[in-house]
């Protein structure tokens, strides 16, 4: 995709799981003591640039990571997450409710997909909405850059979307885990800055 051919209607920012839970400190993870400096400073990056966004006419679109309550409310959650997380409890990234929600630094979005697992499309409406809407380019950003991030840029990769890796847009638990899954994204699809995504929207 050349500037000279870049579509705002076509063009989706995709923010992966910068939600309550997340990022606030009464939170899932705040409470538990679990961020990083990086992850906290997100959202006041990447507001200017949604605001361009939805001046151009583009979409805004979040995935929501979910747990999806079992039988007594006990959440399903996968062995791995279990290990790496033992703090996740009941009550924690319940579908519909404050902790699973956007942070509201970046609200309104104009569609939400939930999802349980890395990838946004895995078992997801995703492909779907992205098609209803019209939505060719992906600008990604969000958490975790080795997590969420790479596994969402690839599979839509697969699926022959147009993906852009943000990479001041995105970040993970340590600078250098981050910095390597970026360098491993440039070779599925371009990177670039918010800063030069705010331009192509701008059209400057």
């Amino acid at each position: 995709m050349s500037d000279s051919a870049f579509d705002a209607a076509s063009t989706a920012v995709l923010i992966v799981d910068l939600q309550n839970d997340f990022l606030h400190p009464e939170g899932a993870y705040g409470r538990s003591g679990t961020s990083s400096p990086e992850i906290a400073a997100l959202p006041s990056r990447i507001r200017p640039l949604l605001d361009t966004v939805r001046q151009a006419g583009g979409w805004v679109v979040s995935t929501q990571f979910s747990l999806i309550p079992g039988r007594g409310g006990a959440p399903f959650i996968s062995s791995h997450l279990k290990t790496l997380r033992p703090f996740l409890t009941t009550g924690d990234f319940v579908p519909g409710g404050w902790g699973h929600s956007l942070v509201d630094e970046l609200q309104p979005t104009d569609l939400i997909v939930e999802k349980v697992a890395y990838s946004a499309f895995y078992q997801t409406r995703m492909e779907f909405v992205l098609s209803r809407a019209g939505i060719r380019t992906l600008m990604v950003c969000g958490i975790v850059t080795n997590g969420g991030v790479a596994s969402t840029v690839r599979d839509a990769h697969v699926r022959d979307f147009n993906t852009i890796t943000l990479h001041d847009g995105c970040a993970a638990f340590s600078p250098e885990t981050h910095d390597t899954a970026i360098k491993a994204l440039a070779t599925v699809g371009k990177t670039m800055s918010i800063a030069e995504a705010q331009a192509l929207f701008s059209g400057s």
